[in-house]
């Protein structure tokens, strides 16, 4: 009993002192300093058969729309390459054993300390982990919503990013959901829940979020010719959809040009492209010909390639469905008969 106690208190000991990170709004360069290391973090990422560890740009867990950025990253090994890197994989017999409510085995402690610079920070997929690790071992682990971001994406390229592992994951560990993801999903109206998710879904879902952040790289100089639509012929289009307000930006340095009007909300109407038309003379000493040229062409450009990832993703989503439908109805006609056979 005394030795138990006394094994307690020398844990909490070792228990770093919180350290909150820096507020919300904090410039990357804040962020990297309260990391250290540049930002770079060490991530342990539990597999099917043991634990293996990854370096990752932690500074990403702090950015505006972590959880929406992050599982992008992860969709195929061409992106994933540059923002994970493996640094070592270790098996256990009993893995269950490796991180006990008394504290992280000294097999898992020994992989963990050989691998973390001093002062690095390491994420963990789990609080009970957390809580363990700090505790015994005396290392401040990173553990919320965009740490889990990252471990679902080292899940999903599990094979690459870690090839030693021979073990398949389970399928509790394979039906998961990127919260990223379904703030994606659900923008454009698709209920999809973590027993509907493949690699299909993973893709499309992926190509409409490119195509979003795509946009919202170029939103600054969108901007800026909305306010002259505004100051020149009195147009308030705050609310227009991008692709319209790039069409009205580059109608007024082309006047001449044809362009398809009509009722739908990436369309100008008939009379508003009447009314730039005739304005555009005003816009001369304004104006920046080839940036709205470019613009417009580029919103173009990425709006059909995400209407037609929406387009494909619809029936996706709808076989999905009728799939798990016809797995719950032959599992039920399992149980049925096996109640049969044995009543």
């Amino acid at each position: 009993m005394g030795k138990r106690a006394k094994g307690g208190r020398d844990r909490r000991r070792l228990a770093p002192a919180a350290l909150a990170p820096p507020p919300p709004g904090t410039s990357s360069v804040g962020f990297a300093q309260w990391l250290g290391h540049y930002g770079i973090i060490l991530v342990l990422f539990e597999t099917p058969s043991g634990f293996a560890l990854l370096n990752y740009d932690g500074v990403k867990l702090f950015r505006p729309k972590a959880l929406e950025n992050i599982w992008s990253e992860f969709i195929n090994m061409d992106t994933a390459q540059n923002v994970a890197f493996f640094k070592g994989f270790q098996t256990f017999e009993d893995k269950s054993s490796a991180i006990k409510s008394i504290g992280a085995c000294s097999k898992l402690g020994k992989m963990i300390k050989s691998t973390l610079w001093p002062g690095m920070k390491l994420a963990v997929g789990k609080q009970e982990y957390k809580d363990i690790i700090e505790a015994s071992l005396g290392i401040h682990c990173l553990f919320d919503e965009a740490v889990l971001e990252v471990m679902w994406g080292l899940k999903n390229l599990i094979k690459f990013l870690v090839p030693d592992e021979e073990l398949e994951l389970t399928n509790e560990d394979c039906l998961q959901i990127s919260q990223g993801m379904k703030l994606v999903l659900d923008r454009y109206g698709f209920e999809v829940d973590a027993s509907l998710v493949n690699s299909g879904i993973i893709d499309m879902a992926s190509t409409v979020y490119e195509c979003d952040l795509f946009e919202d790289a170029r939103v600054a100089s969108l901007q800026n010719g909305s306010k002259q639509l505004e100051e020149v012929s009195g147009i308030d289009s705050k609310n227009w959809d991008r692709l319209k307000l790039a069409t009205a930006l580059k109608l007024i340095c082309y006047p001449n040009d044809e362009i398809v009007t009509g009722d739908s909300e990436e369309m100008l109407s008939k009379s508003e492209a009447e009314q730039l038309v005739t304005d555009a003379h005003r816009y001369k000493h304004k104006r920046h010909d080839w940036i709205y040229l470019e613009l417009y062409k580029e919103f173009v450009w990425a709006h059909g390639v995400r209407r037609r990832a929406l387009e494909l993703l619809g029936p996706m989503v709808k076989e999905a469905k009728e799939d798990l439908k016809l797995q719950q109805g032959s599992m039920v006609k399992e149980e049925q008969q096996e109640v049969k056979q044995h009543p």
